[in-house]
């Protein structure tokens, strides 16, 4: 066998001992016991895996510890779901780059169409709270940079006052945030999913008010009002694109159709709005 397919199968075998570590560390972690139980049975996979590349390659090789913890760390910050599909993906992007070598060991390409074919079918079983929600996090989220930046747009040329225009927009979104987590509620209860709606509500206000903090603090920071609305819509195009980023991994939709989607929503009724302001202040004639 010569080096570069050595070099190959001891590569796939650390990230094969690799990711059993972090399988085993993430079970640990695991309270929901469907989810833990599939965790260990990755655990115990990618093991088997790693025998198999050791008696081809007759080598023993050293997990990468730093990889692993930053892989459980990342599921603590960013959720199970995403970050396993994303190392999955990252996985699969790495085996692609082997192309034709992988078809000259006998056996290879099999061993990893198989692995792969059943790493995806037990991702699709893992049920996640917050994937559950994620429809009343997109309500929050949409209604917040949709609302918000527009307000603020309307705002800045209104008032022309950065101290003025974030209290004001901070008024406003806070009082949005609890309308739209209230309207959740009731929605939810509607529904009859009583025990559901307090969850559906509270993951709806924290995104909104989150994002309200996110849109108004340029205008707590900066003196010129439209520099600080340009750094808002800024904040706004970056929101939306790595939600997005986050949907299109862990529910595997398409990135660029929603991106577009929610950024032509946001920014068309902040061109709008700021259109509004401006013709308050010429036809009005308010002066703040």
């Amino acid at each position: 066998m010569n080096r570069d397919k050595t070099k190959m199968l001891r590569q796939f075998q650390k990230e094969e001992i690799t990711a059993s570590i972090f399988y085993k560390k993430l079970a640990r972690l695991e309270k929901d016991d469907k989810n833990r139980k599939i965790l260990e049975q990755f655990s115990r996979d990618e093991a088997l895996h790693y025998e198999v590349f050791k008696k081809l390659s007759g080598k023993e090789v050293k997990p990468s510890r730093f990889y692993a913890n930053f892989v459980v760390l990342c599921a603590r910050v960013l959720g199970l779901t995403f970050t396993l599909k994303m190392v999955e993906k990252l996985e699969e992007s790495a085996q692609r780059g082997y192309g034709a070598q992988i078809k000259e060991i006998p056996g290879l390409e099999k061993i990893l169409a198989d692995e792969e074919r059943h790493e995806r079918e037990l991702l699709n079983m893992i049920q996640e709270e917050r994937l559950e929600y994620v429809g009343s996090i997109v309500l929050g989220l949409n209604d917040a940079l949709v609302e918000l930046t527009g307000a603020l747009a309307g705002y800045t040329f209104a008032f022309q006052n950065t101290r003025l225009i974030a209290l004001t927009g901070l008024i406003t979104g806070i009082a949005a945030s609890l309308s739209m987590a209230s309207s959740e509620f009731l929605s939810h209860r509607a529904e009859e999913k009583g025990a559901k709606a307090l969850t559906a509500s509270v993951y709806t206000g924290i995104a909104y008010i989150t994002t309200v903090i996110l849109l108004v603090l340029p205008f707590l920071l900066l003196e010129n009002f439209i520099l600080a609305l340009i750094v808002t819509l800024a904040i706004a195009v970056v929101i939306i694109a790595l939600f997005n980023f986050y949907l299109s991994v862990a529910k595997e939709l398409s990135f660029l159709r929603h991106f577009l989607e929610m950024a032509g929503l946001s920014l068309g009724v902040s061109a709008l709005s700021f259109g509004i302001g401006v013709l308050v202040k010429v036809f009005i004639g308010i002066d703040v």
